[in-house]
C-alpha cells in the first residue's frame, strides 16, 4: 500500500484522504484485500476519472497487469508520466523499481551508456563501470520519455532488448538478460517520423503494442474546475495560506482558456494566483494568450492579409471590438467599420468570446 499511497500523495491533481478500515481476516486474504483496496483507492484519486479520462483509465487498468509495451502519446503537459506511473503502480511489478529516462535530455553517446551501462575503459573518461537503466529496472518498469528523440543509431539496440530481453553494456562482450516492462511516451507523430525515415518502422510497431492517447486539456473542459480547486488547495497548504473562494467569473474564464501548455500550464497559473491571493479570495491573473501560428500561404491575396490582420488584432484584444484597447482602436478603424469587415470576411470569435 505504501508505494501507491506515496504516489497518490505526489501526483498533480491526484490526492484524497482515505480512512483506514481494519478487518480481522486470515493473512493471505488480508494481503489480497489490501492490494485490491490500494488499486481501487489509487484510481479514485485521479482527476477526470469520471470525465475525460474515464475511458483511458479503463485501458490503463486493463493493460497494467500484463507485460505489454505501452506507447503513451499526447501534447506536452497532458500527464503522460502520470499515466506511466499509474501503469506501474497497478501492475504486479509495483514493489520493484520504476526507472525513468528522458531520451531528449542527453546526446547519443551518453544515452547509450545511460540505458545499457558501460565497462571500465570502454571510452575516454570511463574510469569506472556503470550500471545502465535497463539493469536497474530488472523485474520492474522502465519509462522512456520523449522516445521520438531517440537517435536512429540506438534504435536497433532498443529493438533487440524489447524482442530478445538481452543486451551488452558498452565495451562489454557479456550478454545480460533482463525482465523489464517498457512504457514509452512522446508528443511527436511517430507514424509521420517513420514515413520521413526519422524513426525505424519495426521499432514503431514493436512499441505500438498498446497505444494510449491523452487528450489535451482544452478537450477536457469539464475537468478544469476540479483541477483548479485541487491546485488551489495544494498550493495554499504549501504556502500556509487560506483560500476559500474562487470567483465564478474567474472559473468561467479558466474553462474558456485553451491552455496550450495543458495541465502543467494550468498548475503554474494557479500557483501565481495563490501567491497573489488576499483575504481568502483566489486572485485572478490574465492567462497568457497564445495565438496559433499563422499558416504560411504562397502569394497570399489582399483579402487573406486583411483577414489575418483582423484576426490577430481581435485575439490580442480578447475579441473586444470597441474601447481604447479594443480591436478597432488597434487597427485604426471605427468599430462599425470593423464589424462590417468581419461580417464580410466571415470572421467570428470563438464561443463565449464575443465582446462588442
Amino acid at each position: 500500500m505504501s508505494a501507491v499511497s506515496n504516489f497518490a500523495s505526489q501526483i498533480g491533481g491526484y490526492r484524497e484522504i482515505a480512512t483506514p478500515n481494519t478487518t480481522l481476516c486470515p493473512p493471505d486474504e488480508a494481503i489480497v484485500r489490501k492490494t485490491e483496496r490500494a488499486q481501487a483507492s489509487f484510481v479514485e484519486t485521479i482527476v477526470g476519472r469520471r470525465g475525460g479520462l474515464r475511458s483511458i483509465l479503463t485501458e490503463v487498468e486493463a493493460v497494467a497487469p500484463t507485460n505489454a509495451t505501452v506507447l503513451i502519446s499526447g501534447e506536452t503537459g497532458t500527464g503522460k508520466e502520470v499515466i506511466a506511473r499509474a501503469i506501474h503502480e497497478l501492475s504486479p511489478r509495483r514493489s520493484r523499481n520504476l526507472v525513468k529516462v528522458n531520451c531528449a535530455a542527453m546526446p547519443a553517446g551518453l544515452l547509450e551508456s545511460e540505458l545499457f551501462g558501460h565497462e571500465r575503459g570502454a571510452f575516454t573518461g570511463a574510469f569506472n563501470s556503470h550500471v545502465g537503466r535497463f539493469a536497474l529496472a530488472d523485474r520492474g518498469t522502465l519509462f522512456l520519455d520523449e522516445i521520438g528523440d531517440l537517435p536512429l543509431e540506438l534504435q536497433p539496440k532498443l529493438l533487440r532488448v524489447l524482442q530478445e530481453r538481452e543486451f551488452e553494456a558498452v565495451g562489454s562482450t557479456r550478454t545480460q538478460r533482463v525482465d523489464v516492462r517498457v512504457v514509452v511516451a512522446t508528443n511527436r507523430d511517430l507514424r509521420q517520423m517513420v514515413q520521413d525515415r526519422e524513426f525505424r518502422e519495426d521499432l514503431y510497431y514493436r512499441l505500438n503494442t498498446f497505444p494510449i492517447f491523452l487528450p489535451p486539456l482544452r478537450e477536457r473542459k469539464p475537468d478544469i474546475p476540479e483541477f483548479v480547486r485541487y491546485f488551489v488547495q495544494q498550493f495554499a497548504d504549501s504556502m500556509d495560506k487560506t483560500v476559500h473562494t474562487i470567483p465564478e467569473e474567474t472559473m468561467r474564464s479558466l474553462v474558456r482558456h485553451p491552455w496550450p501548455g495543458n495541465v502543467r500550464e494550468l498548475q503554474n497559473y494557479v500557483a501565481r494566483g495563490v501567491i497573489l491571493s488576499t483575504d481568502g479570495v483566489f486572485e485572478s491573473v490574465p492567462p497568457e494568450e497564445c495565438a496559433p501560428a499563422p499558416v504560411e500561404i504562397s502569394n497570399p491575396t489582399l483579402e487573406h492579409k486583411v483577414r489575418q490582420e483582423i484576426q490577430a488584432a481581435c485575439q490580442r484584444a480578447n475579441w473586444k471590438l470597441g474601447g481604447p484597447r479594443g480591436a478597432a482602436a488597434r487597427l485604426g478603424l471605427k468599430r462599425t467599420t470593423l464589424f462590417y469587415k468581419m461580417k464580410r470576411l466571415g470572421i467570428t470569435p470563438p464561443p463565449d468570446h464575443w465582446q462588442d
